[in-house]
């Protein structure tokens, strides 16, 4: 392979000199550089190695961004795709790298060890100037990695760790807002739909135990507010329906409204964590012939594009 050594030799300068051509051209007269690049495009010197030249100047010019789950779910959750759009349009990154690095649950997996020890790996070994992390559960090896290099970095909704900066809103009060809000309306057989209170792949029915050892700190603060608004209205907590969808996929959803709706026929009202879960609660009642809002009342969270459209009421609303 040729090096930046062959190509001095060649065109008869220094080594600093070539490096100069391509990285302080500055330092070099035209007619110096020009040759210089010329004999390296003649030895098909592809340039310096651009990760020694971003150690070399402190940087390698890439932001990392932990999402929660696998890859296609970046592209395919509404509120993760407008996080990434968020990201584009912010002017100062038009010139930085975004690596994406996508943690599926390690709860699925043959070895969760494993899973995890390689998911801290690649946060530990990423060539990134900084991180994003993006709603990801306590405790998270991955994460602590990442804190553990000392770089920059910027939690978004989750988890809540020193070391980090924290962007986020009040899940807890925009929560029990959005129940406060069904119960204004005179609703008291309320049941209420989680995507995932832990990062362990379970699903079904979610009992009181269940809900308190939520790891997902998203989740854990939504159920939280719920919890304190039915409370406050004189219902009983461990008697308000619960149904966790375990993922962020398709058929998870479908098979947790699917549950929640077969097993309590008489509920007036659906508090749902999710705006994606809201939605597929709409298409299931349409397909049963079950009239929102007249026969049963739908609340979701995060307000994404698609329940405008909808007509869906999302907290925390615009």
């Amino acid at each position: 392979m040729v090096t930046m050594k062959d190509v001095a030799r060649a065109a008869g300068v220094s080594q600093p000199a070539v490096s100069y051509a391509y990285n302080r051209p500055d330092q070099l007269s035209a007619e110096v550089r020009e040759r210089i690049l010329r004999v390296a495009s003649d030895l098909n010197y592809p340039g310096p190695d651009p990760v020694g030249r971003g150690l070399r100047r402190g940087s390698v010019g890439a932001i990392g961004l932990m999402v929660t789950d696998s890859l296609p779910y970046a592209f395919d959750d509404p509120a993760t795709v407008q996080l990434l759009r968020g990201i584009a349009e912010i002017g100062e990154m038009a010139e930085v790298m975004l690596t994406l690095l996508p943690l599926r649950s390690a709860a699925e997996a043959e070895d969760p060890a494993d899973v995890e020890t390689r998911q801290a790996k690649m946060s530990g070994d990423s060539l990134v100037d900084g991180f994003i992390v993006y709603s990801l559960p306590d405790r998270h090896r991955a994460v602590e990695a990442a804190l553990a290099r000392g770089l920059p970095t910027v939690i978004v909704d989750a988890p809540r760790v020193q070391g980090g900066s924290y962007l986020g809103i009040r899940d807890r009060q925009a929560a029990r807002q959005a129940a406060e809000h069904l119960l204004g309306l005179g609703h008291r057989r309320i049941g209420v739909l989680m995507d995932r209170l832990s990062p362990d792949g379970r699903s079904g029915i979610a009992d009181d135990a269940r809900r308190r050892s939520a790891r997902d700190g998203v989740a854990r603060e939504r159920v939280i507010g719920y919890q304190q608004a039915l409370r406050a209205a004189g219902l009983t907590w461990r008697d308000i329906p619960m149904v966790e969808a375990g993922g962020f996929d398709k058929s998870a959803t479908e098979q947790a409204v699917n549950l929640l709706l077969d097993n309590c026929p008489d509920l007036s009202a659906i508090l749902a964590s999710t705006d994606v879960l809201a939605l597929q609660t709409l298409r299931e009642l349409q397909a049963r012939a079950i009239r929102v809002p007249d026969e049963i009342s739908v609340i979701g969270f995060d307000d994404v594009p698609d329940a405008a459209a909808a007509g869906l009421t999302t907290w925390p609303s615009r």
